[in-house]
């Protein structure tokens, strides 16, 4: 282990946290300041605010608004993240064009995997269960987990405390709605209540639709909806004591492609594609322990979890003797964390560890000369997160990491190792409503390995390199926040590198091995703004994203990062109360992507695209329980493929996998 690059860090940021204490200690009784709704500020009583550096939040209002039927959808509005398209067990998530596998993903606090194969989409939850989401792009805190290289994506799901109406001990709601274009017909039911000490939430929801077509009305084998879930939380407080147990089962079970990321078509009889479709489930459980305080003090506000969770994925031997997606993956995870919240004058400090130790197992059927591969990692860290706001206009959240990874490889060798991380943002206000930031972090990853699910096409001659080592990220942000009365705005400069990273390397007649990457890279900038007039906002994005390895621009072909180019989305949402309605619009926009260094690789240029969705929402005044809910996404039936999806690439017959053409959806939810 090497420390010597990351002291000068650490000491800066020990420094940093030992000023904030002193400054605690020599103002007593002084305020944070006045909170307004939704501030566009670092920190605001001691809870910090990803959208204060370039970050995402896609709030509960959203998630009502668009009901989003996939990833793509819940984050239309958000030009920093970028959603490859395809069917939903397809699409992979990209944060400044990078896959969500590099930023710390969490679900209810639980840590997912890995993404496990560069065909597959990102670990997500089904949309229908979500009550936010966060997504704390660069530097993310010390608390947000091991391996936030580049970042953190919190998904938080709804409870009972979220949907009972005031005065009501226990309710239910149930939602049914019917889509045009393969969206087909998906429903959903919950029911929960509180009764004394008690209170409990059960809720499920399942889809089924056909194939959906592009907007020039092609086919797009495999792409049908066929999502099932359930979500059940059942909690008791006692004294100032809160116990929560939950299980969250997610589960899409439907014939798809091989390769879901791409339209593969036959480029010459020497190299065919098979573009049927055969079964696949893709399943994902968790249970999860927790307690909390329902009376927090200053110096006593813990939190503990544990957590148990099952990713799989299963496929037919359908190809055999050679080796092309037919396998099975399962990874198993059992984890926990126990953290403490101590609140001083002016901030908080939140100080606790947390471990997980994962297994992974994969099994090609015997389609190569070794049929089944494991892999094992362990991982213990402590933390330790400042976040303050001071009178004098200073606000700083910074913080340090000391995490022990190991990893057993598929050869049963050992690779240990313990790092540190640090990080630190501090922001000031220099005119009211006005204020700048600047943040850094170095983040220790441990040893990565890339897609686990590789390892179902090699043989047993693959090794780890002697010189394989740990990797690491390091973030640098800067910028400008602005909050004045019914508007808000951001701009954020951001630097984003990934050192050493694992993956397969495929060198000409000699065994294939693991080993580290050159450097991936992602810079450029981000800009936020939101104008509301009391019964409507307005608001929108733009991000520029430069995407590199070793200096050279990434290809559209999937995996680790993607290039991005320039995207923006433009939102609208208006109330009509007089008709106790509501009617919204989203924008969302791609600049085209080109250069010599595309077509010289083999890849076409992908078209620039704007597309625009419609909603509307309506309250009958006799039953104000009742929701009706109309969408037309893709309203002009653009014919397009979405930022971040692999590109035409005729070396090995790839066409764009198209996104849905003109989608239109009825819905209708009941409160009781």
């Amino acid at each position: 282990m090497q420390l010597r690059r990351i002291l000068p860090l650490a000491g800066v940021s020990s420094l940093a946290l030992a000023t904030a204490l002193y400054a605690q200690e020599t103002a007593p009784g002084t305020s944070g300041g006045t909170l307004v709704l939704n501030p566009i500020t670092l920190v605001a009583d001691g809870q910090e605010n990803v959208e204060a550096t370039g970050g995402v939040v896609v709030s509960a209002e959203d998630i009502e608004a668009l009901q989003p039927a996939d990833v793509s959808e819940l984050f239309a509005r958000d030009s920093a993240i970028t959603v490859s398209g395809g069917a939903g067990p397809a699409k992979r998530i990209h944060v400044f064009g990078l896959e969500q596998s590099n930023l710390a993903v969490t679900v209810d606090g639980v840590p997912q995997g890995p993404t496990s194969w560069h065909h597959t989409g990102s670990n997500v939850i089904d949309p229908a269960f979500l009550k936010s989401v966060e997504v704390e792009a660069g530097a993310a805190a010390a608390d947000s987990g091991f391996g936030a290289a580049a970042g953190a994506v919190r998904y938080e799901t709804v409870g009972a405390k979220d949907l009972l109406a005031d005065g009501k001990t226990q309710g239910g709601r149930v939602g049914l709605s019917y889509g045009s274009n393969g969206r087909g017909l998906s429903a959903s039911l919950a029911g929960y209540g509180v009764y004394g000490g008690f209170d409990w939430f059960a809720m499920i929801h399942g889809t089924s639709g056909d194939n959906y077509e592009s907007g020039d009305g092609l086919e797009v084998d495999g792409s049908e909806p066929a999502v099932r879930g359930a979500l059940v939380k059942l909690g008791y407080e006692f004294d100032t004591h809160r116990v929560e147990l939950a299980y969250d089962r997610a589960e899409d079970d439907a014939d798809r492609t091989i390769k879901m990321n791409m339209d593969l078509y036959p480029t010459s009889p020497e190299r065919p594609v098979d573009r049927e479709v055969y079964p696949l489930k893709i399943t994902r459980n968790t249970l999860t322990l927790k307690y909390s305080s329902t009376a927090p003090t200053d110096a006593w506000d813990p939190e503990a979890m544990l957590f148990v969770s099952n990713n799989k994925y299963e496929r037919p031997n359908y190809a055999l003797d050679r080796t092309n997606g037919d396998m099975n993956l399962e990874n198993q995870t059992i984890g926990g964390k126990l953290q403490n919240t101590y609140t001083l004058g002016q901030g908080t400090i939140t100080a606790g560890v947390d471990w997980a130790y994962d297994d992974y197992d994969i099994d090609n059927y015997g389609d190569t000369d070794r049929r089944r591969w494991s892999l094992e990692t362990m991982q213990i860290g402590a933390f330790v997160q400042g976040r303050f706001e001071f009178d004098n206009g200073i606000d700083l959240s910074t913080g340090l990491r000391l995490d022990h990874h190991r990893f057993t490889d598929w050869n049963g060798g050992k690779h240990n190792d313990t790092g540190a991380s640090v990080n630190g943002t501090v922001s000031y206000e220099f005119a009211e409503g006005y204020e700048v930031f600047a943040g850094a972090s170095h983040t220790w990853l441990g040893h990565t390995f890339g897609e686990y699910a590789l390892l179902h096409a090699r043989t047993a001659d693959l090794y780890v390199a002697d010189d394989y080592k740990t990797s690491s990220a390091r973030n640098v942000k800067l910028g400008l926040n602005v909050d004045q009365d019914n508007w808000t705005g951001n701009l954020t400069f951001f630097d984003t590198r990934l050192k050493d990273m694992g993956e397969l390397q495929y060198p000409e007649d000699a065994p294939y091995y693991l080993d580290n990457v050159e450097e991936y890279r992602s810079k450029g900038f981000t800009l936020q703004a939101a104008y509301s007039w009391g019964s409507g906002r307005v608001g929108g994005s733009f991000t520029k994203a430069d995407v590199t390895q070793d200096g050279e621009d990434r290809l559209p072909n999937g995996g680790t990062a993607v290039p991005v180019g320039k995207v923006a989305t433009l939102y609208v949402d208006q109330e009509l109360a007089q008709y106790n309605a509501k009617v919204g619009a989203t924008v969302e926009w791609a600049d085209k992507l080109s250069g010599d260094y595309l077509t010289e690789a083999g890849f076409s240029e992908a078209p620039s695209y704007t597309i625009l969705n419609l909603y509307g929402e309506w309250r009958p005044a006799n039953y104000e329980n009742v929701v009706v809910h109309l969408g037309v996404d893709n309203v002009f039936d653009r014919n397009y493929s979405e930022r971040s999806s692999y590109v035409q690439y005729d070396a090995r017959g790839v066409m764009p996998l198209y996104a849905p053409g003109r989608t239109v959806t009825l819905g209708l939810k009941m409160d009781f």
